[in-house]
């Protein structure tokens, strides 16, 4: 006997139900990433990411909603995915350790006004971690994106968007619309809402 569409529909109630906590509890922190984001856009900074697998995916899906468009027509936003430059990843790799295959670029092309969003579903990810280091030690803003907890990315990122949820598939499908949300709202302060970069 198919039982497929159970497990559908247990996979998306289970999703629904851990989406909607999440945003409920961490829409503040959402919408502060994006805030600051923007403010640091505005003095020539630029969002960099890091991330493995999956999340390495959505670094280059977020560098691409900033590079090009995202819902609005506006200008070139920059953002660099730290997971696209095979020579670099795997020099770094080879000659150092994979941990930090992602520190090094933030040592190379991070500056004080930039942001550091780092994804690890863990929150236990090596190189993750050590680029949230270099980059506080250079005065990012570092947002990290993780599952439940956070785990040890908690301790370098300033602000933490944690998902409720210790299943990869649910956390990881979460992450992508709070990457959408976080692309839209520095959109929205850039662009509609100029005069609330001004308030503080």
């Amino acid at each position: 006997m198919r039982d497929g569409s159970e497990l559908i529909l247990a996979h998306a109630r289970e999703g629904m139900e851990v989406r909607e906590r999440f945003f409920s509890e961490s829409a503040d922190k959402l919408d502060e990433a994006a805030y600051l984001t923007a403010k640091r856009l505005i003095r020539g900074g630029k969002v960099l990411l890091c991330g493995n697998g999956g999340s390495a995916a959505d670094c280059q899906h977020i560098a691409g909603e900033f590079v090009n468009r995202f819902l609005i027509d506006r200008p070139a936003l920059p953002a660099l995915a730290l997971t696209t430059d095979t020579s670099v990843m795997t020099a770094i790799g080879n000659d150092s350790s994979f941990t930090q295959v992602f520190a090094r670029q933030v040592e190379a092309f991070g500056k004080k006004d930039d942001v550091l969003f780092a994804i690890t579903t863990s929150g236990n990810s090596a190189n993750v971690l050590e680029a949230l280091r270099v980059a506080r030690e250079k005065e990012l803003l570092t947002i990290g994106l993780t599952g439940r907890g956070g785990g040890k990315a908690a301790k370098d990122a300033v602000i933490l968007l944690a998902v409720p949820s210790d299943k990869t598939p649910i956390i990881q499908e979460v992450h992508l619309a709070c990457e959408h949300l976080f692309c839209q709202l520095v959109d929205h302060y850039l662009f509609e809402n100029v005069t609330a970069l001004t308030q503080d």
